[in-house]
């Protein structure tokens, strides 16, 4: 019976002690890798003003940002420096809040925003360059967990944020190529 507890004794100390090595593991990942960044770009088939209005387009942002449930105003004039949004998003049936703050605007060319949440804090910069009649649409990522345990837990999902921006880059593209409203009509009748 002694030889028995030895036994399970010393199982035990191992699965403790591969559990502790994991656990230790998984938060040396946020230490060594405490934020992410990631690149991605798109050519849209639409010429670079047209690109740039859909983008700006609150009534189409749900078109390309999936789970987007409503924006509010906080502070400042919409759509310039400084002006701070909340943006609801419906992530898996839970409400996530996330404040956005645009940093830097040059219309038809740039915009950057920097974006606060419980989990992570992230600054963003979507640029829009002509070529050739088409846009070329690039964004640039770095994001921060809030605290350890973001960290570590975006040290394993980093794949999985940035394929995330993959897929809102595509969406966007595809709502700036099916657009069929004009943005332009306006200033072309005051100038005629």
């Amino acid at each position: 019976m002694n030889n028995e507890n030895n036994h399970t004794m010393k199982y035990i100390k191992y699965v403790l002690g591969g559990i502790l090595i994991l656990v230790l593991g998984f938060f040396l990942a946020g230490v060594i890798k405490p934020d992410l960044s990631y690149e991605c770009e798109i050519l849209v088939e639409k010429p670079l003003a047209e690109s740039w209005a859909v983008t700006q387009d609150e009534a189409k942002l749900s078109e390309w940002l999936p789970g987007l449930q409503k924006i509010e105003q906080v502070s400042g004039t919409p759509g310039t420096v400084g002006a701070v949004t909340d943006v609801y998003f419906d992530a898996n049936g839970e409400e996530m809040v996330i404040r956005e703050t645009i940093t830097e605007l040059v219309p038809n060319e740039s915009i950057a925003m920097s974006y606060t949440s419980d989990f992570m804090n992230m600054e963003y910069k979507m640029t829009m360059t002509p070529f050739n009649g088409k846009t070329q649409i690039s964004s640039s990522t770095t994001a921060v967990g809030n605290g350890m345990l973001s960290r570590s837990i975006m040290a394993f999902m980093g794949g999985s944020i940035s394929a995330q921006e993959k897929t809102n880059l595509s969406n966007l593209k595809k709502t700036i190529e099916q657009n069929t409203k004009d943005y332009f009509r306006a200033e072309q009748e005051v100038i005629e």
